[in-house]
């Protein structure tokens, strides 16, 4: 199996072994532990040491880790990798249980901008956090993920004979009202069900008693792996590669410089995993909020830095943010920008736009660009269409809230935001790569 191959094996394992945000931070918190990072919190001392890593969880779901760099950031900077944790798609409701008939379902809301015609017909089932009394205190409350490994939800489709305007018109949800996953059919009928069988299903999962189940942020994920396709195995799809791939990326990227001994970088490396960018990342924990900037500081202020050293440290640091791009499609072929066409298994993509909706400008893509050559990595530049929206990043509001140098790339790929995307296998170990370079640089 060749190298790109094994990358996107791990990728792929790494999505499946991630159903939600709060999976996803503990996921990369397994691969840190085993690289011999040491987990810091927010609520103790610090003690830094040079050359070490480390890594801080913020309620589960968004995570920073860092590398002291061999000197101190008021020296060499930061050199810093955004992503985001989060996927659009559907969460379940505080008071979920709905019957049609005898028919039991689940209420479901939106979150984020998924293709909600993707979600029917699919494998679906459960994965998040759940909150548990544990004692009589009203503190004494403990969060446990929890996964439903088994297929157990269902948005079946209507058939055609009863909608027929569906291949013409495009297949649409009314949210409130044929959203809701069909969950089981009722032996009474549905007559007497309520919202206890719901924690009574999270309570058997988590061995406790539906009493102490008290509250619960679950996500709704496809249980179908993520596979290569393709003649050549030349592709591959999976559920959350926005932005997942762009998670794992910058996590292999920081931790073969690790396991390389020969790169012992003067700048401090660090990596950030925000949740919430989906819905506008202002959160305690989104891109917009605090985060970032806390713990640039405690990393200063451990180090004994001044007030005058933070801000000479701010100033030679980089970000480099990184989400997924828009790959070209071919039967969509006017959907792009003439000249911006990003090709999946072509390299990573600088995304530029002048309304600053992403942060690349003239000096950060040029450094990026200098990284690719000198690595020998292939690039593409995109820019959305003039007469259609540009999406945006956690750049521009992590760049504006801490006033960081900051680029925007991602790898191209296909049918963002459905429940099923790909990419291309080449592209992951280019970003890899590009990754790995820019930590160093």
């Amino acid at each position: 199996m060749s190298k790109p191959t094994l990358l996107v094996e791990s990728l792929l394992d790494y999505i499946d072994n991630s159903p939600s945000p709060w999976h996803a931070v503990s996921t990369t918190v397994e691969y840190l532990s085993e690289a011999g990072f040491e987990e810091l919190l927010e609520v103790e001392d610090w003690v830094l040491e040079s050359g070490k890593g480390y890594y801080v969880v913020r309620d589960q779901s968004s995570m920073i880790a860092f590398k002291c760099g061999a000197e101190t950031p008021e020296k060499s900077g930061f050199r810093i990798i955004g992503a985001h944790t989060d996927s659009p798609g559907l969460r379940i409701k505080p008071n979920p249980i709905t019957t049609t008939g005898p028919w039991v379902k689940l209420g479901v809301e939106v979150y984020g901008g998924p293709i909600l015609a993707t979600f029917a017909d699919r494998d679906l089932s459960l994965a998040g956090r759940v909150s548990v009394r544990t004692g009589d205190d009203v503190h004494d409350i403990d969060s446990r993920l929890v996964v439903f490994e088994k297929s157990m939800l269902r948005l079946p489709n209507l058939a055609i004979h009863l909608n027929r305007k569906v291949n013409q018109e495009g297949l649409k949800f009314n949210q409130q009202t044929e959203l809701p996953l069909i969950l089981e059919l009722a032996a009474d009928g549905g007559k007497n069900k309520n919202d206890s069988r719901f924690k009574e299903i999270l309570a058997t999962a988590l061995e406790v008693d539906c009493d102490d189940i008290l509250a619960w942020e679950m996500a709704v994920y496809d249980v179908q792996k993520g596979s290569l396709f393709g003649l050549e195995d030349e592709f591959y799809c999976n559920s959350q590669l926005d932005n997942l791939a762009s998670c794992h990326a910058s996590l292999t990227a920081m931790l073969s410089n690790v396991k390389d001994s020969d790169k012992k970088s003067n700048a401090t490396q660090m990596l950030a995993f925000f949740d919430h960018e989906e819905v506008g990342s202002q959160s305690s924990k989104g891109a917009d909020g605090s985060f970032l900037g806390d713990i640039l500081l405690r990393i200063n202020c451990a180090q004994k830095l001044s007030n005058q050293q933070h801000l000479q440290a701010i100033a030679k640091s980089y970000m480099l943010s990184a989400d997924m791009a828009h790959a070209w499609h071919p039967n969509y072929p006017d959907k792009h920008d003439p000249k911006h066409r990003p090709l999946i298994n072509h390299g990573p993509v600088l995304k530029i736009n002048s309304n600053h909706r992403y942060t690349t400008d003239s000096k950060t893509e040029a450094l990026f660009i200098n990284i690719c050559e000198k690595a020998d990595i292939p690039y593409q530049k995109f820019v959305n269409r003039s007469d259609l929206a540009c999406g945006s990043t956690i750049g521009p509001l992590a760049a504006a809230n801490n006033g960081i140098r900051s680029l925007d790339v991602g790898n191209p790929m296909w049918a963002m935001h459905s429940i099923r995307e790909s990419a291309g296998v080449k592209d992951h170990e280019y970003m890899i790569k590009a990754m790995a370079a820019f930590l160093e640089c």
